[in-house]
């Protein structure tokens, strides 16, 4: 059985960059076990409906913009499985959760980013996942509670977003972060290492600077959804965590 995880993507520019966090990534999938397919949820695929990526060869999106034009010709060529797209919306629908495929939407940085650097080759074929800023933390986790069995089956789930993500509180160059994101972090940590799902739930009004550090809940909600396919196994293990420019942190975590 695969782990699911939680990865944090940060900016774009991390695709460019030779640094400690992105040989991490590099080195992360030799530690894992070669999935069979990979099921990832993108803070920057937002919608009000779950939806289910069923492209049979995806495009690349851009969704950013004024970097370098070394960043809009990276090609990551991942391919897709709509037998499994298919299944994944099965679980959903025999758990309640509404959910519709979508067969032309391509592969977003926050996925992209990530896949490239633990799976070059794009030989492994993979499920785009939206997610749905507006429901509850508690529906969050039940997402990825329903999709836990494919991890038997050697299909890698992935959440992929940003524990601390305030664009507005950027320290530019510094690589050390401000009080408040590592107070959050720490308070996050010590939660997700006892699986206390009912403060995690309530990390809006528990958490410490919970605003200061998710003013927008999108980057935040992979990491409950990652933790919500693991229910069976409630382990969690801190595989990562550094920060740029005071106010993204790049913290990963392994559920299961």
């Amino acid at each position: 059985m695969v782990p699911s995880l939680f990865i944090a993507h940060g900016a774009p520019l991390l695709a460019l960059e030779d640094n400690e966090y992105t040989r991490f990534l590099e080195g992360m999938a030799k530690e894992l076990p070669r999935p069979q397919a990979i099921v990832i949820f993108s803070a920057h695929w937002e919608h009000p409906v779950q939806q289910v990526g069923g492209a049979e060869q995806y495009e690349m999106i851009y969704d950013f913009y004024g970097f370098p034009e070394e960043l809009y010709r990276i090609n990551y060529p991942a391919s897709g499985d709509v037998k499994l797209a298919e299944e994944v919306q099965s679980l959903l629908q025999a758990h309640g959760i509404p959910s519709e495929l979508d067969p032309v939407r391509g592969l977003d940085h926050g996925a992209w980013v990530v896949l490239r650097m633990l799976y070059p080759a794009a030989d492994i074929p993979v499920i785009a996942m939206s997610v749905n800023p507006g429901l509850a933390p508690r529906d969050q986790y039940a997402i990825g509670k329903a999709l836990a069995g494919l991890r038997e089956r050697s299909v890698l789930l992935i959440g992929s977003g940003g524990t601390v993500h305030n664009l507005r509180r950027i320290e530019w160059g510094s690589t050390q972060p401000a009080a408040w994101a590592a107070a959050f972090d720490d308070w996050l940590s010590q939660r997700l290492l006892a699986w206390d799902t009912e403060a995690l739930f309530d990390y809006e009004e528990q958490a410490p600077y919970a605003k200061e550090a998710v003013p927008r809940n999108e980057h935040f909600i992979p990491l409950l959804i990652a933790m919500g396919a693991a229910d069976d196994s409630r382990t969690a293990r801190m595989l990562h965590r550094s920060y740029v420019y005071g106010s993204l942190s790049y913290m990963c975590w392994q559920f299961g």
